[in-house]
């Protein structure tokens, strides 16, 4: 069996799903791609199952927020293949006051809790999920704390004046 490297890989996606999967950069090495939503479970099954590339461990979901984008949120997966030591990362691209995207639950048991996770404090659906619900902050809350919806400092606080700092 040939080592698996970045090439292998995109060429088996680009195979399997053509245009469906978009190489997008590979920074420090780190072969990163997009999907759709709506094709992501496929991706994801895919890179798991498929016998050249087992990438059969979910290191870790997560989402970014870019409020100024028109699909503002972007869902992150990352994928490990434990065999041969190389990492994938997917990325799905949302939009919306409240982003769905499938959940990655019937793939991997362990999907669970990171997406409970990125709904916490991003807000993402993750639709099929089987308990989706807060796990860190309280139940309470009625904000999505990781978003970028707020300024990042109070305008009224008086300890930043240019007058405190002599100028």
């Amino acid at each position: 069996m040939d080592k698996l490297n970045n090439q292998i890989v995109i060429d088996r996606l680009q195979e399997q799903f053509g245009e469906q999967v978009r190489v997008v950069a590979e920074p420090h090495g780190l072969l990163t791609v997009a999907t759709e939503a709506a094709s992501i479970l496929d991706v994801l099954a895919f890179v798991k199952d498929d016998a050249a590339l087992r990438f059969n461990y979910l290191t870790d979901i997560t989402a970014v927020h870019y409020p100024n984008e028109e699909r503002d949120f972007c869902v992150v997966y990352h994928v490990h293949n434990l065999l041969q030591n190389l990492r994938l990362r997917i990325k799905v691209f949302i939009s919306g006051p409240t982003p769905a995207i499938p959940s990655a639950t019937p793939l991997w048991n362990g999907a669970n809790w990171m997406e409970r996770e990125t709904y916490d404090f991003f807000g993402v659906v993750f639709e099929g999920h089987p308990d989706l619900r807060r796990i860190l902050n309280m139940d309470e809350l009625e904000v999505f704390p990781m978003r970028k919806e707020y300024p990042l400092e109070d305008p009224n606080r008086v300890d930043k004046k240019d007058f405190y700092f002599g100028r």
